[in-house]
């Protein structure tokens, strides 16, 4: 598969050193998920953890010679109270040769919270290795990759080969608690760290098959709502006040229940106006993509879902909005009978964003259908409707250089084209990204679809975690030909 290419030996000698320090890379990913570096519950022994951490990331670039500058973020004041520290965010850089593109690999070494009595089946933050499969928090999402692009470049540094691109590494223990003061720090580096970053990659998020590579070009927004119903602040006794009164709960389901039907669409009106029209490149690409709808539904644990094609699943999981109910705070949800009206109520529901959707519009059409449906129940209660949360889609231009070398390098890995995908979830940071640096941002993959990130029984595939290192090594060789504009023949990579 090497034949055909002036890099040939080079990739060769780059693979083969790759799969002799298999178990070594496996080792380093052991002693990374080892560290409890949860940033979710706000304690100061897991903010240790997430300090040891990133001091633990920051030794090893150094190692490879990276200049690592450990970026102080002061400390976080709590809901209760307590004042804890931020850990820093690291800002690394390997390499500043002009002539050659300068490539930044993001990603975060904080996990979700897990013990091993929420149903794992083994410590999970011991990495157990069962039929190939790396079980541990942080295994994929995103200790995996983040050490994937690292054992990429330590294994040109190991086979004494110059590096084909300037490497820049931002990586962050802040993630799964909303990447507390990262905007911040982009925007301060916009003008510094960023300044000569041609290309940006993004490798936290999975394939949609078990083993066909992907790239990702796009992700939905998500606007985040409460909507409250108050009569008081206290319960009532519905033997003593059920009949004679608006019941909170009665006209909070209705107004959630107005929301959307049974078949998904959303009933709020106006919602799908924004929404940029489906072009006949964009049908042709949905065709192309390889997918097992039965086993698609078998691995989610689905009996049926609401669309009986490919086509169609795939459309309204990433290219159309979709509203999802996700609570009632202050109901009773306890085992037992207790016969309670409750006098306030909080509904929470939220509306994943496509491109030309707008947080600010959605609000307001949101906002004034709740509106209306309430005034029509002619309720004696008080609602009050609130966006907590409004982050904008993302997307991004498919023939881009850096795609085009993804493209070719996942080729020459996987030795099959990828599938061009989008997330239906919200990755804040491919967004800010993009719109902050002004740079090109894509989203590279290594983690199958089964690797069950925030769940029980974390993984990546031994196999996965090994062919991405090599598919970053054959990126940077890609990227370095791609950009100085001395295209290839389509049969090399």
């Amino acid at each position: 598969m090497f034949s055909s290419s002036p890099h040939s030996g080079l990739l060769e000698k780059l693979f083969q050193y790759i799969d002799l320090h298999q178990d070594e890379f496996v080792q380093t990913l052991k002693e990374w998920v080892s560290i409890e570096s949860d940033s979710v519950q706000p304690v100061p022994r897991l903010r240790q953890k997430l300090f040891q951490m990133m001091a633990l990331a920051a030794d090893k670039l150094r190692n490879l010679g990276a200049r690592v500058d450990s970026v102080d973020l002061g400390s976080q004041q709590m809901p209760d109270g307590q004042s804890l520290p931020i850990p820093p965010i690291l800002l690394a850089e390997l390499g500043n040769d002009p002539k050659k593109p300068t490539v930044c690999f993001y990603g975060h070494l904080d996990v979700q919270p897990a013990q091993k009595d929420d149903g794992w089946l083994t410590d999970p933050y011991t990495l157990t290795e069962v039929d190939g499969k790396l079980y541990g928090r942080g295994a994929t999402d995103n200790k995996g990759p983040v050490l994937a692009w690292i054992n990429a470049v330590s294994t040109f540094r190991a086979l004494q080969q110059d590096l084909p691109v300037n490497i820049k590494l931002i990586l962050e223990g802040m993630e799964e608690a909303g990447s507390v003061a990262l905007e911040e720090l982009v925007k301060r580096e916009k003008d510094h760290f960023f300044s000569s970053v041609d290309y940006i990659v993004i490798s936290d998020n999975l394939w949609l098959s078990q083993r066909k590579p992907a790239l990702t070009y796009g992700t939905r927004g998500n606007c985040y709502f409460t909507v409250e119903v108050k009569c008081r602040d206290q319960d009532f006794h519905s033997g003593t006040f059920g009949g004679i009164l608006n019941e909170p709960m009665a006209d909070l389901v209705t107004l959630l229940g107005s929301l959307v039907d049974s078949s998904g669409h959303i009933l709020i009106p106006g919602i799908y106006d924004q929404m940029a029209p489906i072009t006949e490149e964009e049908k042709t690409m949905y065709e192309n993509i390889d997918m097992d709808l039965e086993e698609y539904q078998n691995i989610n644990q689905v009996e049926k879902f609401l669309f009986d094609t490919k086509e169609e699943l795939l459309m309204h999981l990433w290219r159309y909005p979709s509203l999802s109910i996700h609570g009632i705070e202050g109901a009773f949800d306890e085992p037992g009978t207790k016969t309670v009206i409750p006098g306030r109520v909080l509904g929470k529901f939220s509306i994943r964003l496509v491109p030309t959707m707008t947080p600010s519009v959605v609000e307001k059409q949101v906002t004034q259908h709740l509106e209306a449906v309430f005034s029509k129940r002619n309720s004696f209660n008080k609602m009050a409707v609130s966006m907590v949360l409004g982050l904008h889609p993302w997307t991004a231009n498919i023939h881009d250089t850096q795609y085009l070398a993804a493209q070719r390098a996942i080729k020459t890995v996987f030795e099959v084209d990828p599938d061009m995908i989008r997330d239906g979830s919200t990755i804040p940071i491919a967004k800010i990204f993009q719109a902050i640096t002004q740079k090109s941002v894509m989203m590279l993959p290594l983690g199958a679809v089964d690797d069950g990130e925030h769940s029980q029984n974390e993984k990546i595939n031994r196999w996965n975690y090994i062919q991405g290192s090599k598919l970053f090594a054959a990126f940077f060789l890609e990227l370095s030909k791609q950009h100085s504009g001395h295209q290839m023949p389509s049969s090399v990579f």
